[in-house]
């Protein structure tokens, strides 16, 4: 691991801050390739899930494929003394009308130290699952599948994106589609749905949202984040007020009664940002950060800042535009930013950079103006295809996925240092 340089004193910062931020953004970045998959005919292959730390330090992550039945993965590695990391699967799903097969979303602790996620397929109607991994004695982890998703014309089909947790432990995700809407494709429009834990351990399903795609709602909804007073917010890929189907940023309210109430805080005009699939973040002060993977001036991609007012409005700022030059990264994915203490803003993007195989990059916000760095671009040898976030440790080093390239072509994790 590779340690940032706190020593500088804040009085010098200060002084010159422009020269030595500017200066900081340009320096070099080391990539190690910490382990790539598909090593054998059994190995985790392919992952779309971000990576998450436990609290000795070890990362978890899903992959879509591989694994002994072919159906995806959740694995863990170990840093190894020395150096170097070593696999471990801790569950092979398996496409038995029961498990859940093909993991695309993010994996989350709870305090226990459970872990919880999604299947885009498998399950009873194969149309995806909710799923808890739990430790036993001996390294090995049981799943329990708390609920699979159901092909009656009402619940939801196909997680593409992970849960959260409330301090009840409450699950709360969205589906890509199923539902009640309409006016998706031929299919349901998604869903957003709670599942409420039971005193004997069991979960119930509700239904919090269905959207619609009426010119007047979002339609095939990403992953939540709360806020401080229990409201969800996410984005829609598609779908928006009017004659836009860029996509949009809405909020989920509880009410007294137990009903969920929507709003939508903006619509995307595809000049401004259009299909925004990744979830949200906030800052300390409210403020919503996001990504959408095409529009803005070079229409492959933006970053995306919300603010609120006190007349419960929120508006929109373009922080960046991804530009198709050979040198900056272009159509960011389902990788929520990354933030560190100081507010500068982390993400990846699927293509671009110097070899088109996609990149890790940075923003700070400098004098008001939002700065891009190119952290790192990847290369066919090093991992391709980096889908998913990007995650902190505490010394400032990036910890990545990519879903193709490395040592077998299956995807790699990757660790970027200063």
């Amino acid at each position: 691991m590779h340690k940032k340089d706190l020593s500088i004193p804040l009085v010098l910062v200060l002084a010159v801050m422009a020269f030595s931020a500017l200066a900081t953004r340009s320096a070099a970045q080391t990539e190690t390739l910490l382990y790539s998959f598909g090593g054998n005919a059994k190995d985790a292959v392919q992952p779309f899930s971000s990576l998450i730390f436990d609290k000795a330090g070890n990362l978890y992550g899903a992959t879509y494929s591989g694994g002994i039945h072919g159906q995806g993965t959740v694995f863990e590695l170990m840093p190894k003394a020395g150096g170097g990391y070593i696999e471990k699967v801790l569950h092979n799903f398996i496409n038995n009308g029961v498990d859940g097969r093909g993991p695309w979303g993010n994996l989350i602790f709870d305090k226990n130290g459970n872990l919880y996620g999604t299947t885009m397929s498998g399950g009873a109607d194969d149309v995806g699952t909710v799923f808890e991994l739990l430790p036993q004695k001996g390294g090995t982890w049981t799943e329990t599948i708390l609920h699979s998703f159901s092909n009656n014309g009402t619940d939801g089909q196909g997680a593409t994106t992970g849960v959260i947790l409330d301090a009840k432990g409450n699950i709360y995700g969205t589906t890509e589609a199923g539902g009640t809407g309409s006016n998706c494709g031929g299919g349901a429009c998604g869903v957003a749905f709670e599942l409420v834990r039971q005193p004997g351990g069991s979960y119930t399903e509700k239904i919090l949202h269905n959207f619609n795609n009426n010119q007047t709602d979002g339609a095939n909804p990403s992953g939540l984040v709360f806020d401080p007073s229990g409201n969800v917010y996410g984005t829609t890929a598609n779908g928006g007020t009017e004659f836009f189907d860029c996509g949009v940023v809405f909020e989920l309210s509880p009410a007294s009664s137990g009903q969920w109430t929507e709003t939508l805080l903006h619509t995307f005009t595809c000049t401004d940002g259009q299909y925004p699939v990744a979830s949200l973040i906030f800052d300390p002060s409210g403020n919503l950060f996001g990504t959408t993977q095409y529009g803005g001036a070079y229409e492959k991609g933006t970053v995306f800042e919300l603010t609120p007012a006190g007349d419960g409005t929120w508006t929109e700022l373009d922080l960046h535009d991804f530009n198709p030059n050979g040198i900056d990264g272009t159509r960011p994915d389902f990788g929520t930013l990354g933030r560190d203490a100081a507010g500068n803003l982390y993400g990846t993007t699927l293509q671009g950079g110097s070899d088109g195989y996609g990149t890790v990059f940075e923003l700070s916000n400098i004098g008001g103006t939002w700065v891009e760095t190119m952290l790192y671009s990847l290369t066919d040898a090093n991992g391709d295809y980096p889908a998913t976030s990007v995650i902190l440790d505490t010394h400032g080093n990036l910890y990545g996925t990519t879903t193709y390239g490395g040592v077998h072509g299956e995807g790699v994790v990757f660790e970027v240092a200063p």
